[in-house]
């Protein structure tokens, strides 16, 4: 027998009209019931073109079982949110500060009789699964909840009523296991760690440490948390001014001797670089500094002139050393570099770049860092800004031609996949943020080098040399060239890349995950047999391989919409989580994907004519929105999965969907920026919100 929202207008309505449960429409019948049984009320949101609506219609609403005990405990109440726009938004901005997640589409809430919700979430399915709990047994403890903690309902709304009233859009975390404790505590031992006065971490030896940069940064923006942000910009700002980074030819080397990022070891590794080159892109995104843009340009050069093989695959590394001298190639004296430039250039290089004060290098020699940054010369000299720029661009030209003169160091050309990934990953997004077409080409050369030769015959290698590829690929290879390839996708959308992407995940799951106990070990099954098998996760100087893993099949799997891939990044986090609340340290990646998984990314999905869809796409990221996973989808891709393969219409849409569910297409550049921005930021929060496990 039909229900009640057989009546109803709304094809959604009509859609639940044969369901076993005995929904009511929005009004004052439903209302005025429950008001005289003190029943609660379950309120359920969505829209015809909802999946996730559709699978929890299937899964519950059409169960015979579960619409019993919602009849039985609740009165039911179906709203389409095209029609109701005012009912979704009130309880939208419910959901977000009960359950500090971001919301959507179905939105189920759980009611008392006044209208005043106090459970939210969104999708949940029947059973317990991807961390989320059963439909049906969540039922009878939100009832009894509902009966035996009514006092503390009644406190948490009044406080609900007062976030409501100052609330953002944002997201925030779905009642589970694991938590954001954690993400807390790594901010507050980073902070503990840093260095104010030189910025960074620690004391002498001095590394660059990219990935708890990232997660600061990561952190400044989500939380507003402008300590971490100043930590940020004061690292990124000192290592780029200092000897770190090569003043002339661009590229940073592997870490300083001292504390104050002045005389470094010379050494130049590719993953230092790719790592650094996609962090201060991103500064760049939040600053605006155009120190960080050079910085990204000049390594980002030298990558291209000093680091590709002819293959297209990046080399490894440059040695320290040249004439059996360390650092002998990046040396100068102040009579070498008057030699080399006109007077005006000189005294603007001697005091930029330190050539006017004491040696800095075994007290003879002297290695070129920023010791008066360029506004201070400029302003100092009475020169205009334009001019002082000029005069320092000429000079570095000069300098680096007669360095080229010189002996090089050493190149280690071997090609790693790891260190590989870690590149490709830098350049295609400093290529999107920056527009750069040709560091877009240099990546995706590189990435075919990998597919080709590293993947050719279905199974990933480590390592190539002189025409031959060989070694069984390890964890971070397969982990760090996932990463490169979401972020690919993003920059340039092409089949072939997701059909590799799934192959290396598939391969990550089935041969290193560790199927009794969680997480990954560094080698595959097939691996030789060695005394011992282990499974890294903390950060060194690249990031850990289990946090790397579980950190893109989180990304992979909202992407495709693939929850093997989520199920597998759960049990890795759930694996490490105690580890990371005893001693959050050293795991800023495993933070990050965390987070990823207590807050699901935006998926923006263009689909449309491709030069305006591709100017749209460069709006968005033109945004530091880390958050946000967004991508062009040409017309001529075939084979998509369902979160991809979206209509494709004479005008741009975007699609945007986060976790299980999704909006309606947005057709307004201008509401999906505001959509994305309300999502990258966290909503106000109440105290002790009910949650699921603190019910009987």
């Amino acid at each position: 027998m039909a229900n009640r929202l057989a009546q109803e207008t709304s094809p959604y309505l009509r859609q639940h009209s044969d369901n076993p449960v005995d929904w009511y429409p929005w009004g004052e019948e439903a209302l005025a019931l429950a008001r005289s049984r003190d029943a609660p009320i379950l309120l359920s949101i969505g829209y015809s073109a909802c999946h996730w609506c559709h699978v929890m219609a299937h899964e519950s609403f059409e169960d015979a079982g579960v619409a019993a005990a919602m009849n039985r405990h609740f009165v039911n109440i179906k709203v389409d949110r095209e029609e109701r726009p005012d009912l979704d938004q009130i309880y939208q901005s419910a959901h977000q500060v009960l359950t500090q997640r971001a919301g959507g589409w179905p939105l189920t809430l759980f009611l008392t009789p006044d209208g005043m919700p106090f459970f939210a979430g969104t999708y949940f399915p029947k059973s317990p699964r991807y961390g989320l709990p059963g439909f049906a047994d969540l039922l009878e403890r939100i009832a009894r909840a509902y009966r035996e903690r009514r006092t503390e309902i009644v406190e948490q709304n009044q406080a609900l009523a007062a976030a409501l009233s100052s609330m953002l859009p944002g997201g925030a975390a779905q009642p589970c296991v694991l938590t954001d404790e954690p993400l807390a505590a790594m901010a507050q031992a980073l902070h503990a760690g840093f260095d104010a006065t030189h910025g960074g971490f620690g004391g002498a030896p001095k590394f660059a440490h990219p990935c708890e940069l990232d997660f600061l940064l990561r952190r400044s923006h989500e939380c507003a948390d402008e300590r971490s942000a100043a930590m940020v910009t004061a690292t990124l700002t000192a290592m780029a001014q200092g000897g770190l980074y090569d003043q002339i030819g661009g590229g940073f080397f592997r870490y300083s001797v001292d504390d104050r990022w002045s005389i470094p070891h010379f050494e130049k590794m590719l993953y230092d670089n790719g790592l650094l080159l996609r962090l201060y892109a991103d500064a760049w995104l939040v600053t605006r500094d155009p120190l960080y843009a050079g910085v990204v340009e000049r390594t980002a050069g030298w990558v291209m002139r000093e680091m590709t093989s002819p293959e297209g695959g990046y080399y490894s590394s440059l040695d320290a050393d040249s004439e059996h001298e360390e650092g002998r190639f990046y040396l100068w004296t102040p009579g070498e570099v008057r030699a080399l430039l006109p007077a005006g250039e000189y005294a603007a290089a001697a005091r930029h770049w330190g050539l006017d004060r004491p040696a800095n290098f075994e007290g003879r020699l002297w290695h070129l860092h920023v010791a008066e940054p360029l506004d201070e010369l400029c302003a100092a000299a009475g020169l205009d800004p334009r001019e002082g720029g000029r005069l320092v661009g000429t000079a570095r030209e000069r300098l680096f031609a007669a360095r080229e003169r010189r002996v090089r160091p050493g190149r280690d050309d071997k090609i790693l996949t790891s260190w590989n990934a870690l590149m490709i990953h830098g350049m295609a997004h400093a290529a999107t943020v920056f527009g750069r077409a040709d560091w877009l080409a240099c990546a995706r050369s590189a990435l075919d080098f990998l597919r080709t030769t590293m993947f050719g015959t279905g199974r990933l290698l480590a390592s190539y040399k002189d025409g031959r590829a060989h070694l069984n690929a390890y964890l971070d290879d397969h982990a760090f060239l996932l990463a490169a390839l979401i972020e690919m996708m993003q920059a340039d959308f092409r089949g072939a890349d997701l059909a590799f992407a799934r192959d290396i995940a598939d391969a990550l799951i089935e041969r290193y995950e560790d199927r009794d106990a969680g997480g990954f070990f560094f080698t595959s099954r097939d691996h030789e047999r060695l005394i011992h098998r282990p499974k890294p996760v903390h950060d060194n100087a690249t990031p850990g391989g289990n946090a790397a893993a579980a950190a893109a099949l989180v990304r992979l799997g909202h992407l495709v919409g693939e929850m093997r891939y989520l199920d597998c990044a759960e049990r890795t986090l759930e694996r490490y989580y105690p580890q990371m609340r005893r001693e959050p340290a050293a795991m800023a990646t495993l933070a990050c994907a965390l987070e990823e998984h207590l807050r699901a990314p935006a998926v923006v999905v263009l689909r449309g004519p491709r030069e305006i869809a591709i100017s749209w796409l460069g709006r968005l990221r033109a945004r530091y929105q880390p958050h946000t996973i967004a991508a062009f989808v040409g017309g001529q891709e075939r084979g998509l999965p369902p979160s991809l393969d979206k209509p494709n219409g004479e005008s741009v849409n975007a699609w945007v969907c986060s976790g299980v569910v999704c909006l309606p297409p947005i057709d307004d550049l201008a509401e999906l920026e505001g959509v994305l921005e309300s999502r990258e930021r966290k909503p106000p929060r109440i105290d002790q919100p009910i949650s699921i496990e603190r019910m009987p």
